[in-house]
């Protein structure tokens, strides 16, 4: 299997990188994917653009790394992201390239306008991704469609009735605390790593499992039932 995380910012991925590497240790290929650099987090007022992407990078490339996933950073411009059908081209080609079965991203309804507009251009390069026309308009190289169903999993909003799907990490719990303990002593965040972990018990007491990750899936139809 080939799964692509698609985020706007480093430490978005957080709500998912047990699954990633549980999918990893399994032998599916996995990448993570940023719109932007995050050049405009609140911690970085007296940083440069230049300073704050290269930190941003190497969080990035640390993740990556600890999970073992390839990884791609698109300069779509933090709080700049518009969800135009350019920004959905330039995702469009990498799904082209790598060829994704399943997309994780976040939610259609999140506050900040990037993650929104993330999570529409995601979706809408499901599309752009199938048809040739598109893909190699004004393109410096040629892309082959990618055709195939792409299974498609967001974050988890209450504003939405879509079918949640949980995935268990008690095998990756302790690395998945570690990743996030990362970012929490480096941005000094309220929110500690007991709450973090306390946060996917949570989620696992609702399947019957230890630990989880959960997500909302994105079908326009159910699957057709023998019975009722």
């Amino acid at each position: 299997m080939r799964l692509l995380a698609v985020f706007s910012h480093p430490d978005d991925e957080l709500g998912c990188v047990g699954t990633l590497k549980k999918h990893i240790e399994r032998g599916d290929e996995v990448m993570l994917v940023w719109t932007t650099h995050g050049e405009l987090a609140s911690q970085f007022v007296e940083h440069s653009d230049e300073e704050v992407r290269r930190i941003r990078l190497e969080h990035g490339a640390y993740i990556a790394g600890k999970i073992g996933a390839s990884y791609h950073f698109f300069d779509m411009g933090d709080s700049r992201m518009t969800g135009s059908r350019d920004e959905a081209l330039q995702l469009a080609r990498l799904y082209a390239t790598f060829k994704p079965d399943a997309v994780i991203t976040w939610s259609d309804d999140n506050p900040h306008p990037d993650h929104r507009m993330t999570a529409k251009i995601a979706f809408d390069a499901i599309t752009l991704a199938r048809i040739p026309k598109i893909l190699n308009g004004n393109a410096s190289q040629p892309y082959d469609s990618h055709r195939k169903d792409i299974k498609f999993y967001q974050y988890v909003t209450s504003s939405s009735n879509r079918p949640v799907v949980h995935v268990s990490i008690e095998e990756q719990i302790e690395a998945v605390t570690e990743m996030f303990t990362l970012y929490q002593e480096f941005y000094k965040w309220q929110y500690t790593p007991e709450q973090f972990k306390a946060d996917r018990s949570r989620n696992g007491r609702e399947v019957g499992v230890k630990y989880a990750e959960k997500f909302q899936i994105r079908a326009t139809f159910h699957p057709a039932l023998e019975y009722l």
